[in-house]
Order: structure tokens, then C-alpha cells, then sequence
């Protein structure tokens, strides 16, 4: 109550100036406090300003942004960020000034823009995650009184963000923006003068700020600017003494290095610079002579790996060092292949149409992709877009993992220049989709939980291994294929999800097997490693059940079993064993199956900054195996 009435206090007091103050509570906090919303002293007002947003794995690209905050994403490209295209995914945590139109409405400032609420998270998540305190939760709770008692999934927010408009006084002469910028660790008030060229007895002054005050995370500051404004990012991290938020230091001044030290560096720096160029120069010998002798050997290699043209057949193999190439392959073949073309093989149309009987209906496993037999051993063949396929053997050509299929060869068609073939490995039991729905007793539970240990350690390579990391978004059972010892490898065949709502979306999803796409790529299109995580818990659902996800939701339904609601004492255990696949014939760990059920409902939960990380599932699965 008393707070209350010292903030009608400063209300009152406040109009009559318009000056604006730091708010150092937390963004979560439930009192009204100066600065906890900048106020304005008439009205109607409004001015065109600028906030700061930080990219982060949910919004991670323009078109991601400019969609959060109502804007176009040409209004992002201008020239206030230094950002070329909508689509370039931006480093985390880079900043971004987002353009707004700032209102004075009912004596605050503040800027609004909607919010369709995803589920699976609070409204302090949704402030000082997603917005990252660009508002507090008290504001949010004000401007939507009803959210708190009928909030869904797909309810529509109204979000005040904080903003202000520089008004008639002494102290705001000249101002014609004031930018919202909201602090994050190891910030202050020096660093952000820095960023933004002005000084900082300008910035504390426009937020009455003492010089010694301390800032927090989450908490917002005004930057007074005379000019449109532009960021400067490569501020050092160190921070001069007598900054705010910092006990004040004597910085150490070194002596200057004397005229013989000086020339002990030159001397050692140009010892060194020798030592490379001769190292340099006997590497290069190195492999000019391991290429010749790779040449020499090109001609026995060629009958186990052939590369010739498409058009080609193989008995026309060339002799030479380099392959063949026709006319339709020429813009791929030579360069394309330099770096591994001694164990890519460049099969002919001719070659797999035998293999796979003329591409029948017997030998297709799913749309495009087929299995065949080509010098008695089995292949994979999946046909894909002319224009993926350099992406496609790009990304392979930086792949060396034991869980992921490998790629053994290209063929690029005759006639029709849009089509080319992909030639893989093929595990001899299959796809694990074939495995589960053939009930093979011999896929027994400590198989279950190698497989899973397989595929999430393959998943971990393509995350965090290659460079730049790898987002699959085609994880699910067809795509994941069990060897004769069942052991699980990833088929990556390259190419992306469809743009969302696309005609041949839900054709797309389908025919890549299965239906393990989260619900913030379906409705926002976002591309993120938590999309493979989310589709490696729909796959852990299927190794648990032996269930097919058809429809992207049944299997998710058959969960709700792990939140808690089962009535009668020991009910999640009995669903639990109705769950499990009856192939297994109760010959599991109960307490493993649960344990990995739990695993498999948090990496489908809705909200993915709440599914685990990679690191976290696997140091589950490695207590399993």
C-alpha cells in the first residue's frame, strides 16, 4: 500500500518535468517504481525512435525480428545495422536497432506491438526472455488483465514496450532520439557510451544516474542521441577505472620496452617468419608428391569407386588422374570434387536404374528414395534437386562419423537438368521405421537404448563438431538406418524444410517420414538445433512404443501420462506398460523406460528453451548403454 502511495507521489511530481529514471528492480519484479515505465507530461505525443533487440537462436535473422516487433524487415536493413540480407543468420547476441513509433498513452510512453502466446511458458518469460526486459511483467499483467486466468496457447498479448521521446528541457537540448537499451551481464553505462558515441555524463544524466551506481541485467537505460543512431561493436570488454557498477582502480602503466629488447622481438620475429615459409614450402613438396602417387594408383582404385560422367558407362573409365565429366556435369564435377574425388564415385543412369530394377516400386523406401544393388553391394539412392546437390556433398565432404551414413557417389542426370542422384551406404537392417514396424524380437531393449545413444551422439556431431554446425530438420525413423550389429547411423540428405505454408508443405513433411516438427517452426519457420532436438524425442517415443508418428500429435498425446495426471497410486507405471512396446514382452528396466520417456517428453516440450541441450541428453543415454 505504501508503495502505491510513494508512486502516485513520484507520479504526480514526475508529469510536471518529464524527467525519466533508472528502474534497478528486476525485470520479474511486481512494483511500480520511477522508471519502471517512462512517463510523458501531455497528450497525445508520439515521436519515431529506436530500441535495441539481441539476436538469439529463436530470432536469429532479420525476417525472425522483424516479425516480433510488427516491422518490415527493409526497415531493419537500413542503414542503421549493418545487415545485408533478411535470411543471414546473425552472430548470438548481436544488436540490432529496431525502429518504433513511440506513444504517449495515459501518461506513459510506450510502444505496442502484439504477441501470439506459444504455451509452455510464463509471462516473466515471455518479458525477459523473448523481449529480453524490454518490459517488466507488472507492465505486461497491466496491459492484459485477463492473461493470468485465460491464457492459451495462440492467445493474442499486447505488449508495452518501454520508450520515450525527448521533451522541452535544458537538460534534452538538441536530443532527438532517446534509444532504449537494455543491459545484459558484465554491461554498464561506460560501455554504452561507447557503443554509441557520446559521452557518458550525457547518458547518466538523462536516466538521473549517480556515477557510482550499479546496473543490473534486464533493466533498461535511455540513450540520448542528437542524431540517428548506430552502434559501434567492437568495444572492448575491459573497462576503464571510475566506471559505473565498479569499485574504482589505479590502472598500471607499463614502461616503455628499451631499444635492445625491441630488437630481440625483430630478431625472433623473423626467425620465426622463416622457419613457417620453409615449412611451408616442404609441405607443398609433400603433397604435390602424395598427388602423383595417388595418380599412379587412380586406375586400380577406379574398379572398386568409378567416377565417370552420367552419360558415361563405366566400362569407358578414363585412365587419367581426373574424371570424366559431360557437358550437364561440368559446373559440378571438377572443382566441386577436387578435395575428396578419390572416394566420391560418379555413377551413370544406366547403373541405377539396373539397381533399382528401373527405379520401381518395390525398391522405393520413401518419396525419392530408393534402395538398390550395384556391384552386389547395397545402396542408398535418393534423388534430389539439381541445385542442392553441391550443398549436399559439400556438407559431406566435412562429415567423418562413424553414425552418419556415408556418401559414396553422384549421378547427375542425362536429359533433365533438374534432377541429379545421391549414392549412399545402405546399413544392411534398414531404416529403424522398417525394423519397429516388423516387430523383430531381436530388437531387444538394450538395443533400443544404443540406438537412441547413437543417434543423439550423431546429432551432437553435426551440432557442435562441424563448422559451421549443421542443422538436420529431417530427423525421424526413416531417416535414421540400423547395420547388420545394430548400430544406428543419420541419413543427411541435405536441402531444407519447405518455406511454412508452402502448397507442398504437409507433402514434404510426410514424405520425409513422419511428422517431427516443433510447433515454432511450423508457425515462426525458425531453424535451430532445438528442431532436431525436438525430433529426436518423437524418434525416442518411437523406439519406447514401436509406434508410428502419423498425424505429429498422437504420440505427443500418449505422453500426458508423464505430467502428473494419472489418479490411482502407481497409474504413470501401468500407463507406462500399456506404452511400451508389447514386443518387448515386459523383458525391460522399468525404471529406464520411464527414465527415458521423461527424457523423450522435455525434448517435445513446446517452449524450446526448456528442451534439454544435446550434451545433457546424451550424458542421460551414456548411463544407459
Amino acid at each position: 500500500m505504501m508503495i502505491h502511495f510513494w508512486f502516485l507521489i513520484w507520479l504526480s511530481i514526475g508529469l510536471s518535468s518529464g524527467d525519466q529514471y533508472y528502474d534497478e528492480t528486476l525485470c520479474s519484479s511486481d512494483g511500480n517504481l520511477p522508471g519502471t515505465r517512462y512517463i510523458c507530461s501531455s497528450s497525445p505525443q508520439e515521436c519515431q525512435t529506436f530500441l535495441v533487440y539481441r539476436a538469439d537462436e529463436k530470432f536469429q535473422n532479420v525476417a525472425n525480428i522483424s516479425s516480433l516487433f510488427n516491422v518490415t524487415p527493409e526497415e531493419l536493413l537500413a542503414k542503421n545495422n549493418a545487415i545485408s540480407s533478411s535470411f543471414h543468420i546473425l552472430e548470438p547476441g548481436m544488436e540490432v536497432l529496431v525502429p518504433i513509433v513511440c506513444s504517449c498513452i495515459e501518461q506513459f510512453y510506450e510502444a505496442n506491438v502484439n504477441y501470439i502466446f506459444p504455451g509452455s511458458m510464463t509471462l516473466v518469460n515471455v518479458c525477459c526472455g523473448v523481449f529480453e526486459g524490454l518490459l517488466k511483467s507488472i507492465t505486461l499483467i497491466e496491459a492484459n488483465p485477463s492473461a493470468n486466468t485465460t491464457l492459451q496457447v495462440g492467445s493474442m498479448l499486447q505488449i508495452p514496450l518501454k520508450c520515450a521521446c525527448p521533451e522541452k528541457l535544458s537538460s534534452n537540448v538538441g536530443v532527438r532520439y532517446l534509444v532504449t537499451y537494455p543491459f545484459i551481464e558484465n554491461d554498464n553505462p561506460n560501455k554504452v557510451s561507447k557503443k554509441f558515441s557520446i559521452p557518458v555524463g550525457d547518458l547518466l544524466e538523462a536516466n538521473h544516474l549517480d556515477p557510482l551506481a550499479t546496473v543490473y541485467p534486464q533493466t533498461t537505460i535511455l540513450v540520448p542521441l542528437k542524431s540517428e543512431p548506430s552502434i559501434i561493436y567492437d568495444v572492448p570488454a575491459s573497462e576503464p577505472p571510475n566506471s559505473p557498477g565498479f569499485v574504482p582502480t589505479e590502472p598500471v602503466r607499463r614502461r616503455n620496452k628499451n631499444t635492445q629488447l625491441k630488437r630481440v622481438y625483430i630478431s625472433v620475429s623473423v626467425v620465426g617468419f622463416v622457419l613457417v615459409l620453409v615449412t611451408l614450402i616442404a609441405c607443398g613438396l609433400y603433397f604435390k608428391a602424395l598427388k602423383k602417387c595417388k595418380a599412379e594408383n587412380l586406375n586400380s582404385f577406379a574398379r572398386r569407386s568409378p567416377m565417370t560422367s552420367c552419360s558415361t558407362p563405366r566400362s569407358s573409365q578414363l585412365s587419367g588422374p581426373t574424371p570424366a565429366k559431360s557437358s550437364n556435369a561440368s559446373c559440378l564435377s571438377p572443382d566441386l570434387l577436387e578435395s575428396i574425388r578419390y572416394s566420391l564415385g560418379n555413377y551413370s543412369v544406366e547403373e541405377l536404374k539396373k539397381a533399382t530394377n528401373d527405379f520401381s516400386e518395390e525398391t522405393r523406401l520413401m518419396d525419392d528414395v530408393y534402395k538398390g544393388i550395384v556391384d552386389d553391394s547395397e545402396i542408398l539412392i535418393k534423388r534430389t534437386r539439381f541445385e542442392d546437390t553441391r550443398q549436399v556433398i559439400e556438407i559431406h565432404s566435412k562429415i567423418n562419423h562413424v553414425n552418419i551414413v556415408k556418401l559414396h557417389g553422384v549421378c547427375y542426370g542425362e536429359n533433365d537438368f533438374s534432377w541429379s542422384y545421391l549414392v549412399f551406404e545402405f546399413p544392411g537392417k534398414g531404416s529403424l521405421r522398417r525394423c519397429l514396424s516388423s516387430s523383430d524380437p531381436s530388437l531387444r531393449w538394450n538395443r533400443r537404448t544404443q540406438i537412441a545413444f547413437d543417434v543423439a551422439t550423431g546429432l551432437h556431431y553435426l551440432h557442435y563438431c562441424m563448422v559451421p554446425p549443421y542443422t538436420h530438420m529431417h530427423v525421424n525413423s526413416k531417416n535414421i538406418f540400423l547395420t547388420r550389429s545394430w548400430r544406428a547411423k543419420i541419413a543427411v540428405y541435405g536441402g531444407s524444410m519447405p518455406p511454412i505454408g508452402s502448397s507442398n508443405d504437409h507433402e514434404s513433411i510426410t514424405s520425409t517420414g513422419g511428422w517431427g516438427v516443433s510447433s515454432e517452426h511450423l508457425v515462426h519457420g525458425s531453424v535451430s538445433e532445438n528442431e532436431d532436438i525436438f525430433a529426436f524425442g518423437i524418434v525416442l517415443l518411437e523406439l519406447i512404443s514401436a509406434k508410428e508418428d502419423l498425424d505429429g500429435q498422437s504420440l505427443i498425446e500418449s505422453t500426458a501420462f508423464l505430467g502428473g495426471g494419472a489418479s490411482d497410486q502407481g497409474g504413470c507405471f501401468n500407463h507406462l506398460r500399456n506404452f511400451v512396446d508389447p514386443n518387448l514382452k515386459e523383458e525391460y528396466p522399468l525404471a529406464e523406460a520411464l527414465c527415458l520417456a521423461v527424457l523423450a517428453k522435455a525434448c517435445i516440450e513446446d517452449d524450446p528453451l526448456h528442451r534439454p541441450s544435446m550434451d545433457d541428453i546424451l550424458k542421460v543415454l551414456a548411463r544407459m548403454v
